[in-house]
């Protein structure tokens, strides 16, 4: 993945497979081209634990303001490639 740290790729292996795949997906497909401000927050994003993450995804969440609209292009990606 050109433009990719390779730290990150690790970072997205989760503790679920429904995560892996999210995360990864965003990463290989659209990280490289995102501006730098979402790149920080997909980093600040892979900070948070799993159940957050779950819940951010698949519901019982808030919206959390400071990720800004990364949440919904993540799953986006996901419903396209899927």
């Amino acid at each position: 993945m050109t433009g990719v740290p390779p730290e990150l790729v690790w970072r997205c292996r989760r503790g679920t497979r429904e995560l892996d795949l999210l995360l990864s997906r965003y990463l290989e497909q659209a990280y490289a081209a995102a501006p730098s401000d979402e790149q920080a927050r997909f980093v600040a994003l892979l900070e948070r634990r799993d159940s957050e993450l779950q819940a951010l995804f698949f519901g019982g969440a808030n919206r959390d303001e400071s990720l800004g609209d990364l949440p919904a292009r993540i799953l986006a990606l996901a419903s396209v490639s899927a």
